[in-house]
């Protein structure tokens, strides 16, 4: 579970790159809602040059008045090179500083996305790499020495270091907006007037890679930064106990749960994780009362993974009792709330692996590819179950009715993206768009 969005926060990257149409340059329209949200960082000036790149990024990011410590190492960020990132990773580890597998994980990830930004046709790919990965790599080695423990709601840490922008700035170029689309981008209007009006808003969707979040945030930036920067996300323990994540994750507001798909994992931590859920729902709930909210979910419990025999991805089944606890907290919330059902396709960009791993530490495939983000109008639950014959009945039916309208939205992006159909893959319920262009 991993933007700028306003015309005073220059990008991270070369000013030249948002020209080429699979970088689109960051949004110029604000909500009034969004300013509220959370305290402006001062303006920077950030001129990237090649042997300074990570130091150009981390001037941006991190507040100038806040400079960062003199225990803090220079590393990564020092790097002018390749070489010399995977360097310091062998010589953190040989120091006794990382362990051998984070080190490991570390270097792939960084060949990994070299390999990913390389195949995107970026200008200046390597200065891109550099800096991205400089600053990411510095970032893991930090919570791997100070761990940060996120706490049953965790608000996105915005400074002294934003943490929200730099995974924007580490996804952005993986996405290829030539061949990525929004489908009923006009919903998104519908649902910032009810949260202008106190009304609280649930999205259930399908889950597909731990940059979920920098996905729906990239594909909203140009129209609805304030909804990419807004939502709260229900995340599993994995993304914010992995050191690989942690910094992700960071940057987004994350109400921190344990999955059922890894519930029984440890038998005598089972109590203590029902317990943190517990606490998480409780935290909820005091957010839906206080108005305005974006809660994301994916009901599913996990990511997406594709079909074992045909190699077919699709939407992960949806568990009826967490689309039923969630409509039930916003009913209780004491404010008007809706449920809009939302389709995402990105596994191609960071896939999880093929089967769901105990272990933490899986790894990390990264590719640059087209991306979709689709929503339908909200589903009201009275209309779906007026023929159920028991609640039981009425749960199933509702979770039913949200996952028929993803996965009908998910098969127009996929023709759309992978049918290479583009926005002709419009059908009438599910509008193509590229609100970038």
């Amino acid at each position: 579970m991993a933007i700028l969005s306003t015309s005073s926060s220059p990008t991270l990257l070369s000013p030249k790159l948002t020209s080429f149409s699979f970088l689109p340059p960051p949004a110029t329209c604000f909500y009034s809602l969004r300013s509220a949200l959370r305290r402006r960082p001062p303006s920077f000036a950030v001129v990237l040059c090649s042997s300074n790149a990570a130091r150009g990024v981390v001037e941006l990011i991190v507040d100038n008045k806040s400079s960062l410590s003199s225990s803090h190492s220079r590393t990564f960020l020092d790097a002018r090179s390749g070489a010399e990132l995977v360097s310091g990773i062998q010589k953190e580890k040989e120091a006794g500083k990382l362990p051998s597998n984070v080190a490991r994980g570390m270097e792939e990830l960084y060949y990994n996305y070299k390999d990913a930004v390389f195949q995107s046709g970026v200008p200046k790919a390597e200065e891109v790499v550099l800096a991205n990965m400089a600053v990411a790599l510095d970032r893991i080695f930090m919570v791997v020495k100070d761990p940060f423990l996120f706490s049953p709601y965790h608000e996105a840490i915005r400074e002294p270091f934003d943490y929200y922008m730099f995974a924007q700035e580490y996804i952005r170029p993986l996405i290829d907006f030539r061949h990525s689309y929004v489908g009923n981008i006009s919903i998104f209007n519908d649902m910032e007037e009810k949260l202008q009006k106190g009304e609280n808003v649930i999205l259930i969707s399908n889950h597909q890679t731990e940059a979920d979040p920098a996905v729906i945030a990239l594909l909203l930036e140009s129209t609805h930064p304030y909804i990419g920067e807004g939502v709260t996300y229900i995340a599993g323990d994995r993304v914010v106990t992995d050191p690989l994540c942690k910094p992700f994750s960071m940057g987004r507001n994350l109400l921190c749960v344990y999955s059922k798909k890894h519930m029984n994992d440890d038998p005598d931590l089972v109590d203590m994780k029902k317990r943190a859920n517990t606490r998480s729902l409780k935290e909820m709930a005091l957010l839906l009362r206080s108005g305005s909210k974006i809660i994301w979910i994916a009901p599913s419990g996990g990511r997406d993974r594709p079909d074992p025999v045909t190699k077919e991805w699709f939407p992960a089944p949806f568990d009826a009792s967490s689309a039923d606890n969630m409509r039930r907290l916003m009913e209780h919330a004491g404010r008007p709330g809706h449920i809009y059902p939302v389709a995402l396709l990105c596994h191609d960009i960071m896939p999880p692996p093929a089967q769901v791993e105990k272990e933490i530490g899986e790894r990390r495939v990264i590719a640059f590819h087209g991306t979709g983000l689709s929503i339908a109008p909200p589903i009201n639950f009275n209309e779906i179950t007026n023929g159920c014959k028991n609640p039981g009945e009425a749960k199933v039916a509702y979770s039913q009715a949200l996952y028929d309208s993803v996965n009908e939205q998910y098969n127009v992006l996929k023709s759309a993206i992978h049918g290479k159909q583009g926005l002709d893959a419009s059908i009438p319920t599910v509008s193509l768009s590229q609100p970038w262009q």
